[in-house]
C-alpha cells in the first residue's frame, strides 16, 4: 500500500524557489477553502484570522493548522480537539480549520509560513527545529530523556516553559509540547543489536545536525530526507532505513518495507505547537488567554490518545512479521556520549540538561 505522501516535494528546487512555491501553494489552499477574509486595518500590523459565518449565523475567526502527519494521528486530532473547545467556549466565534498530510509543506517550510503569519498553527518535532531554534536541541539529544514518563515531567516542568518561552524570540508562541513516542532504528537489511550493526547503512534521519552526527558516531551514514520522502526511499532503496517512532512507523506504512526493528530508544525528541505570534497579537486580551488555556488542555487530550494509538501500532507492526529486539543500550549509550557531551558545552543547554536530569 502507498502511504499518503506527506510534505511537499522540490528536490530541485532552491530553498528560496521551493518556499514562494510553498507560500503559494497554502496559499491556494486556504482560499479555497475559506468564503471570505478579513485582514486588521492598517495592512503593516498585525493580522486577523479568516472570518467566515458559522453555521449559527455567527461571524466565526478560523485559525488555519498544519501537521505533515495523516488524519488520525494524535497530533491532528488532538489539534481537532482544541478546535472544537474553542468552538464551544467562544460561543462559535473561533475554530480551527487542519490540514493533515503535509498539504501546506514541509515541517521547516510550515515554521516559516507561520512565522510571517502565512499559517495559524503547525506543529513541528523539535528535530526540526534545533538549528532555529537552539532551546529545543536539548529534548532530542541522544539519551538525554529517560521515558515516556520522564518526557512528560519535564515538558510539564521549568524546562517546558523555557522552551516554549524561546519560540517568542523569532515571531511565534509556543503553545504546547506533544509527546512524539521514543525513537528507534528499523531497516530492511539486518537485526540492529549493537552500534556496529548500522555500519555502513544508509539511515534517513530529519534535517538536523544532532541527528547527522549521531549517525555518524554510530557508523551509519545519515541521509537528511523530509518525512513524506522515507515510504519511497525505502522502496527503492535509496536508504537502507530510518529511525522514528512506533506510531509513525505503523501510520506511514514504512513497516511493509523495512522488517527490522532495534528498540535503541536513542531520543524523545518532542512535537512543537506553534502559533504566529502576529495572528496572536490580533485577538482580543481574553480570546487571546481561551487560546493559551485551550492549547495546555490539549496536552492531556493528546497524550491519552498517543498511549492508544503507540500500543496499537506496535502490537500491528508485530503482528505483520516485523522482527523486534532489544539492543544493548549501554553500548548505544557509550557511541553517543561524545555527541552529548558537545551540546552541553552550551550554558543555556547545559541549565535545560540539569532540569530535565532533575526530574528523571
Amino acid at each position: 500500500m502507498t502511504p499518503p505522501r506527506a510534505g511537499f516535494d522540490a528536490p530541485t528546487c532552491s530553498v528560496m524557489t521551493r518556499r514562494r512555491v510553498v507560500l503559494s501553494v497554502a496559499a491556494g489552499a486556504l482560499s479555497a477553502s475559506t468564503p471570505s477574509w478579513t485582514r486588521a486595518a492598517g495592512g503593516s500590523g498585525p493580522t486577523a484570522a479568516p472570518v467566515i459565518t458559522g453555521s449559527h449565523g455567527i461571524a466565526q475567526q478560523v485559525l488555519t493548522a498544519s501537521d505533515v502527519h495523516i488524519s488520525d494521528y494524535p497530533t491532528v486530532e488532538a489539534i481537532r480537539w482544541m478546535g472544537r473547545m474553542l468552538e464551544r467556549e467562544s460561543d462559535g466565534r473561533l475554530a480551527i480549520r487542519v490540514y493533515p498530510a503535509g498539504a501546506l509543506g514541509r515541517e521547516t517550510d510550515t515554521v516559516d509560513l507561520t512565522r510571517f503569519g502565512a499559517l495559524d498553527i503547525t506543529r513541528v518535532n523539535f528535530a526540526a527545529l534545533d538549528e532555529a531554534f537552539p532551546a529545543t536541541r536539548v529534548m532530542a539529544l541522544p539519551y538525554a530523556i529517560d521515558s515516556t514518563e520522564h518526557l512528560r515531567r519535564a515538558v510539564d516542568g521549568g524546562a517546558g516553559e523555557r522552551i516554549r518561552r524561546s519560540f517568542e524570540r523569532r515571531g511565534l508562541i509556543g503553545l504546547a509540547i506533544y509527546d512524539s513516542g521514543a525513537r528507534c532504528f528499523y531497516n530492511r537489511v539486518r537485526p540492529v543489536l549493537e552500534p556496529h550493526d548500522l555500519a555502513g547503512l544508509k539511515i534517513r534521519v530529519p534535517p538536523s545536525d544532532i541527528f547527522v552526527r549521531l549517525l555518524r558516531a554510530l557508523g551509519a551514514n545519515p541521509t537528511p530526507l523530509s518525512y513524506g520522502e522515507v515510504f519511497s526511499a525505502l522502496q527503492t532503496r535509496l536508504i537502507d532505513g530510518a529511525e522514528n517512532n512506533w506510531t509513525t512507523f505503523y501510520t506511514s506504512r514504512q513497516f511493509e518495507v523495512a522488517r527490522f526493528w532495534g528498540e535503541s530508544r536513542h531520543s524523545y525528541s518532542p512535537e512543537a505547537l506553534l502559533l504566529s505570534r502576529r495572528r496572536f497579537d490580533a485577538f482580543a486580551p481574553r480570546d487571546q488567554q481561551l487560546i493559551l488555556e485551550v492549547a495546555a488542555q490539549s496536552v492531556l487530550y493528546m497524550r491519552s490518545l498517543w498511549d492508544r494509538q503507540e500500543a496499537a501500532s506496535r502490537a500491528a507492526v508485530e503482528r505483520a512479521g516485523v522482527r523486534v529486539n532489544e539492543v544493548d543500550l549501554e553500548a548505544f549509550r557509550r557511541a553517543a556520549a561524545p555527541i552529548l557531551a558537545s551540546y552541553l558545552k552550551d550554558p543555556e543547554l547545559a541549565g535545560l540538561y540539569r532540569d530535565i536530569r532533575a526530574v528523571a
